[in-house]
Parts: structure tokens; C-alpha cells; sequence
């Protein structure tokens, strides 16, 4: 009988696998110190801020209780204060926006990862970027000169045609274009659709940019295998990079309208501010917790700040929901192998 060897049997130290170590080298351990020091440095700055729009928020909790969030009316001249009113219209324009970008940020994300020629591609993707460096202002400039008079047209045509769905319907209406001397329909100007028409062009570039990214990591050989047993681009990208990409196309535009809840400069400029709670988003009037923050914050009393701050406070915690599933959502598409599908 042939003796089997003591290692083989018993599994002596030496057949046991070594642990490998790495050796971080100075400029490693640099490196991840500074991450990790500015991630816990940008954690601290957003729980300070919400510490202290909930702390400013205390006076007004109590002087108000509930109602300070079912009241609509803002009339601090007679102690009246409530936000039912901005929140709706806030959720109001931001929804609008999402209607109108969602598919110009599909479209153009597809359009770039699929379709466009090689050459043109870096192109196209620095244009949309160059987009997202504009300041608000001038979106909201634009809107309200250029883009305004003709959308109120837009807004007209709808409400004739499909007034009888009360989302359309426009208790103002006039059916003439001209009005004192002014282009266009003015009933129908400074309205949330307006005011989304402007925070659309704000989004746009982050929502395309997201789901261009995740457009880019769809596997080439599923591609390249859905092309060569004769399906069109066009059935390629439907049954291989959109079902990939189905979660940056939800993260994309979860993060987009975090973007458009808190936007606000654009939409001071283009909104007719008026303080009720309606479902006639083309209808003139309109405003959000952000605008009616801007507007009022430097003629406001103490008790008005704290309100102010209070509002404030709703709208973080708004934004804070909705980018934190966005972020989760986009995390989980990055890496997804095609065996997930």
C-alpha cells in the first residue's frame, strides 16, 4: 500500500492558500484619505442643512401646527400662512417639465449612443454638457421673451380642442390673439405649463446625460448579434439597449426632477404668482415653494422667515427622497451584467 502523504490528509499550513496583501503605496493612502475627508465633508454640509431648516422650522410648527401645511392662502398681513397652495404648484411644474423633456432626453440619448456617426459623437455629447453650464436666468430670459408668446398659442389651441379633460381647461379664456397691444394670448401667460416649458430646457442635459451613460455600457455582442440575424437599429435598440437600460432611463429622470423641484430663478421671471390650489396648468398664475421663497425672503419679518425657512424644509425633504431613489436606481444599472435581463 502506497503511504498517502500528511499534507494531502490532514491539510497541513502549507496547502492552505496565502492571503495577499496590498501595499498601499504614500500616494494611494493620500488619495483615499481626501475621498473619503470630502465624502463625510459633503455628508456633514447636507445634514447641517437640514438640521437647520428643521430647527428654523420649530416657531412655525407651532404657531401653526398642521394647517400651516393644508392652508393655500399666503397673507402674512392678517397671520394667514400656508404652503398646500406652492407645494401643488410646485409639483405641478416640475411634472410638466418631466412631459416635455422625458422624450427629447430619450430621443437624444439613443440618438447619440446609436445612431450618431462616430466622428460627430464627442460633439454632440460636449453640446448637450455646454447645456447644463447656462445659467438659469437666461433660460428664463429666453422663455419669457422669445418662447412665451408663441407657447401661449400652443396653450389657446389646446384648451379649444381638448378643454373638456379639466386639466386643459382654462376658466379665463379669450379667443382673440391680441390683447392691449401684447403677442400672443396674455390669459394664458405666466402659467405652470409657461414656467415647465423653461425648467425643461434646465434638465434636459442631466436626464440625456444619465441615460446616455447607461445607453453606452449595453453589451456590443448582443448588439452586434441582434444586427446580424437581420433586425433594424431601430429593433436592436428596442429589444437590446432600452430593456438595458430601462433603469438609467428611470434614474435619469428621477434625477431630473429633483432638479426641477427646486428650480427657481426661471420660473420667477415667467410665473404670474397667485397663491390657489388649481388643476388648470395652462391657465395664467401659478407658484412653487422655490419662487415664493426668492420673492419674498428679503421683505420678510421673523415670523415670515421662519415660515419661509419652513418651506424650505418640505422642499428638501422633497428633493432629498427623490435623488436619493434616483441615485440608488442609477447605482444598480451601472455594471448590470446582460444575464440580469
Amino acid at each position: 500500500m502506497t503511504a498517502v502523504p500528511e499534507t494531502l490528509v490532514g491539510g497541513s499550513e502549507e496547502d492552505r492558500p496565502r492571503v495577499l496583501r496590498s501595499r498601499e503605496s504614500l500616494q494611494d493612502r493620500i488619495y483615499l484619505g481626501s475621498v473619503r475627508a470630502t465624502g463625510l465633508l459633503v455628508l456633514a454640509i447636507v445634514s447641517s442643512i437640514g438640521v437647520f431648516l428643521g430647527l428654523q422650522s420649530i416657531p412655525t410648527l407651532r404657531h401653526y401646527g398642521f394647517g400651516f401645511f393644508t392652508e393655500y392662502r399666503w397673507l402674512p398681513s392678517q397671520d394667514i400662512i400656508g404652503i398646500a397652495a406652492v407645494v401643488v404648484g410646485t409639483v405641478q411644474v416640475a411634472l410638466l417639465a418631466l412631459v416635455v423633456a422625458f422624450p427629447l432626453s430619450l430621443l437624444t440619448a439613443l440618438f447619440i449612443s446609436d445612431w450618431a456617426p462616430a466622428r460627430l459623437r464627442p460633439t454632440l455629447i460636449r453640446l448637450v454638457d455646454m447645456m447644463a453650464a447656462v445659467p438659469g436666468i437666461v433660460f428664463g430670459l429666453w422663455v419669457l421673451f422669445v418662447i412665451q408668446p408663441h407657447a401661449t398659442e400652443v396653450a389657446h389651441w389646446i384648451s379649444k380642442h381638448v378643454g373638456w379633460f379639466p386639466l386643459f381647461h382654462v376658466r379665463t379664456d379669450v379667443d382673440y390673439p391680441i390683447w392691449n397691444q401684447l403677442p400672443g394670448y396674455p390669459s394664458y401667460a405666466g402659467s405652470a405649463f409657461i414656467a415647465a416649458v423653461a425648467v425643461s430646457m434646465m434638465i434636459f442635459p442631466m436626464a440625456t446625460s444619465v441615460m446616455r451613460e447607461v445607453f453606452s455600457e449595453a453589451p456590443v455582442n448582443e448588439k452586434e448579434a441582434a444586427l446580424a440575424l437581420g433586425a433594424t437599429r431601430w429593433a436592436m435598440v428596442r429589444t437590446v439597449v432600452l430593456p438595458f437600460g430601462r433603469s438609467g432611463i428611470v434614474g435619469g429622470t428621477m434625477l431630473a426632477l429633483g432638479r426641477a423641484l427646486g428650480e427657481t430663478i426661471s420660473v420667477v421671471l415667467v410665473i404670474s404668482q397667485t397663491f390657489e390650489i388649481k388643476g388648470y396648468v395652462l391657465e395664467s398664475g401659478t407658484s412653487t415653494i422655490s419662487s415664493l421663497i426668492a420673492s419674498s425672503f428679503k421683505e420678510a419679518s421673523p415670523a415670515q422667515l421662519s415660515a419661509l425657512l419652513t418651506a424650505g424644509f418640505v422642499l428638501f425633504c422633497m428633493t432629498l427622497v427623490v435623488n436619493s431613489f434616483a441615485a440608488v436606481i442609477v447605482s444598480r444599472s451601472r455594471g448590470r451584467d446582460v444575464t440580469d435581463l
